[in-house]
């Protein structure tokens, strides 16, 4: 049965893939995002009838941006680890209180279901044991931080009428309509096939649990359609136990899926503290969740893109924190040379 369905950050790099494989589910789609990286990921949908948008900043949405709607997916917020640096109060308020608030103006509106992208990140620094749903939370970043600190608070918020959900998400790979070449598989990817070479950096030896996202869009599916009892007030991880890599592996993967030689260099570097090898039976056991799309399946679908021209890697939107960092220093100097409020 056709669903009426909010999501938020619908215009970035897992939202749009997400919204795209809802409506050939035959669902309706109301995306809200701030659209900082534009309009061109939603390009596809604007005609389609059930599909709309609303430019709006999560911290300002109302119960009447949310009315009628069955159920909200929150994938909103500032998106990785170097951007939540810029501005750490700013992430604060966006990560942590914004999320909050699209789950507190989802209740007030009689919205029953609501599901937030969480990330495996939350577990932070481990000795390479399995984490599990349950195991000791220690963030190392400000972005795993602010994301334990928005699934507490709307965890309180859930009830027998108000279904909350926490997807904790393996690190996501593969194509988008707002590419990313600041993720672990695309990253090493898209300089493999432009510059020849993989930089393994932080070391090499800590793990990554990773999941192509396609198979983030079908996971937020099946979570919409399982039954109440089993995923209210619950947490899952989500990826595949045989996608959890050290990052020397994933270079050699990358290296060896591509048709060219690739050269592949550790770089001196500090070690890196993130360190998570992730367990991901709870979904596969209790909702029978198994991804479908393996690293090579994304390596190649990249290399596919990049070679035909379909994505420019050197797109300067494609990496999250020079992008966000053009628009501080461009909003910086605007604020400057404005006269009464105007440029020209």
């Amino acid at each position: 049965m056709s669903k009426e369905i909010v999501v938020t950050g619908g215009g970035g790099y897992i939202g749009s893939v997400l919204s795209n494989h809802l409506l050939k589910q035959g669902h309706k789609i109301k995306c809200i995002d701030r659209f900082y990286f534009g309009f061109e990921p939603i390009q596809e949908f604007l005609g389609n009838e059930s599909y709309q948008y609303l430019q709006k900043d999560i911290r300002s949405v109302k119960e009447e941006d949310l009315t009628g709607a069955d159920i909200v997916m929150d994938l909103a917020g500032i998106s990785n680890d170097p951007a939540s640096d810029l501005n750490p109060s700013l992430t604060r308020k966006i990560n942590h209180k914004g999320t909050v608030n699209i789950a507190k103006m989802a209740k007030v509106a009689g919205v029953p279901r609501y599901i937030m992208a969480s990330s495996c990140s939350i577990y932070g620094a481990s000795d390479g044991a399995k984490l599990f749903e349950d195991s000791d939370q220690k963030p190392v970043s400000l972005y795993a931080k602010s994301k334990v600190a928005a699934e507490k608070d709307v965890l309180a918020l859930g009830d027998d009428d108000f279904c909350v959900t926490f997807l904790r998400l393996a690190t996501v790979f593969g194509l988008s309509n707002r590419m990313r070449f600041d993720l672990i598989v695309n990253i090493m990817s898209m300089y493999a096939i432009t510059k020849g070479r993989i930089l393994i950096t932080g070391g090499g030896k800590q793990w990554r649990p990773l999941i192509h996202v396609q198979d983030v869009a079908r996971a937020f599916n099946l979570i919409m359609e399982s039954e109440t009892k089993i995923v209210n007030q619950n947490a899952f991880n989500i990826g595949s136990n045989n996608q959890n890599f050290q990052v020397a592996t994933v270079g050699r993967i990358v290296q060896q899926t591509l048709p060219m030689p690739i050269e592949v260099e550790v770089v001196p570097d500090d070690v890196d503290k993130r360190n998570y090898n992730v367990s991901f039976d709870k979904v596969q056991n209790s909702l029978g969740f198994k991804t479908k799309y393996n690293i090579e399946f994304g390596v190649n679908e990249i290399f596919s893109a990049i070679t035909n021209g379909l994505i420019d890697p050197q797109d300067h939107k494609t990496v999250t924190v020079k992008y966000y960092s053009q628009l501080i220093h461009m909003d910086k100097l605007l604020s400057q040379i404005k006269l009464r409020g105007r440029l020209f």
